[in-house]
């Protein structure tokens, strides 16, 4: 989806939902917006969001990882202020249901302490156990991971969670010296599936106007 990040959504660019769900939780000190566009980068900073740097074109790709995206940006705090912060947070602009308190709870797990990040998840619904497969060698196809002794119902599988990209919390030390989040120790904190909905393409545009239009029935 060309021009996602500011389509209009219940009113507002996209981003802006992100940029003010950061902005109403006190302990985020400063909401800085990473982009390679002027024109995301003027609507980030008419509603309250900072713009110091821009993106390389070559970590704003379709395919480009986010890890690299975050990296930059804390390597140009580390640059240009001679430290990091105490938590970078995360808060991507597909995930525009959200509530603050989401946030705020991830923020509550990471202060325990003795953890690199923290993820969202929301119950899933298929179980590599259970009703998830893969191809087989042969052509056939089996369960992603067969259990060892037989499962009947889904209900009586090992839980599992989908990842969710409402919030991540990060130690930004460990965006240097690692790779990817499982690299670290990881802690997850639960949301709702119906403010989890991550925008990628236009069905699932669709899909958040339509819970964003019935929110006060969830």
């Amino acid at each position: 989806m060309p021009g996602k990040n500011i389509r209009p959504l219940g009113g507002k660019p996209l981003i802006v939902w992100s940029i003010e769900h950061a902005l109403s939780v006190s302990r985020i000190d400063r909401v800085i917006v990473s982009t390679d566009s002027e024109d995301i980068a003027k609507v980030a900073e008419l509603h309250g969001a900072v713009v110091p740097f821009m993106r390389p074109a070559e970590l704003a790709g379709d395919l480009s990882p986010e890890w690299f995206a975050w990296r930059h940006a804390l390597n140009y705090l580390k640059i240009s202020e001679g430290a990091l912060p105490e938590a970078m947070v995360s808060i991507p602009a597909t995930a525009p249901l959200r509530n603050p308190i989401d946030i705020d709870n991830c923020l509550d797990e990471y202060e325990k302490g003795e953890v690199d990040v923290v993820i969202t998840v929301t119950e899933a619904h298929r179980s590599p156990y259970f009703n998830m497969v893969k191809t087989n060698s042969d052509g056939t196809v089996g369960l992603v991971i067969p259990p060892t002794s037989t499962i009947s119902r889904r209900q009586d599988s090992p839980t599992v969670y989908d990842m969710a990209t409402v919030a991540y919390v990060v130690r930004p030390e460990f965006v240097f010296t690692s790779e990817s989040i499982f690299q670290g120790r990881v802690r997850a904190v639960q949301v709702p599936l119906q403010r989890a909905i991550d925008i990628d393409t236009l069905h699932d545009f669709q899909i958040a106007e339509y819970l964003l239009s019935h929110a006060n029935q969830y």
